[in-house]
């Protein structure tokens, strides 16, 4: 399968890099500071979705600005602890890409995310983050933002995502959408394309913009 496209679109957690080391153990932490039972806690989808949602599930809406700066402030504290690693394929894949064809587009805030990407030397020309948007995935709005601030139509956009919320904020916003399998199974992500990483991919660039195939 090849897949043409003007711009690509990443998410950052589960499909450039996994921080999931991080997550749990920050989030554990919180969730044991603001009394939130292992029940509650359980019931609630992290992955892929803006800090602020998921607080606002969890606690009263007077907590949940506080709740959030907490959150943020032990993710970005921990990531000199080494809970984030590159995903195979991610450095060989992005340097083949001229920074004005692709975007980062994340759940996190923007101090988060550029405290995660340059922990693995990524500096995307664009990024688009929690603090950019009003509504989070699976809303189509963070990657729509992106597709305008490339100048790119958003039916010449690829998304490649890990999770199903961003994979739905993707086709909401009309474009083709590539599932990585790093953090769900296969047959639980609902995408165009399904590979395992961005291993499996190779792209060429040519004056018509991104050819995007999958590796023999």
């Amino acid at each position: 399968m090849t897949i043409h496209a003007q711009a690509l679109l990443f998410d950052n957690d589960g499909t450039l890099v996994s921080s999931l080391d991080s997550v749990d153990r920050c989030w554990t932490r919180w969730a044991a500071e603001y009394g939130v039972t292992a029940e509650e806690f359980g019931r609630v989808e992290l992955h892929g979705r803006p800090a602020a949602e998921i607080a606002a599930e969890l606690l009263p809406a007077d907590v949940v600005p506080e709740a959030v700066a907490r959150i943020e402030l032990l993710e970005v504290e921990d990531v000199p602890a080494g809970g984030v690693h590159l995903l195979p394929g991610t450095r060989g894949l992005l340097d083949a890409l001229p920074a004005e064809r692709w975007a980062v587009v994340t759940s996190a805030t923007r101090r988060l995310a550029e405290a995660r990407l340059d922990a693995v030397g990524i500096r995307p020309k664009t990024l688009v983050a929690a603090d950019d948007i009003t509504r989070g995935k699976p809303d189509p709005e963070p990657y729509l933002l992106a597709a305008r601030v490339l100048g790119v139509d958003p039916a010449h956009c690829v998304v490649f995502e890990d999770a199903p919320a961003g994979l739905q904020a993707g086709r909401a916003a009309g474009m083709t959408t590539v599932a990585l399998a790093t953090t769900h199974k296969a047959h639980e992500l609902d995408a165009d394309l399904v590979v395992k990483d961005l291993s499996a991919l190779s792209v060429r660039v040519g004056d018509q913009g991104v050819e995007i195939s999958v590796r023999a």
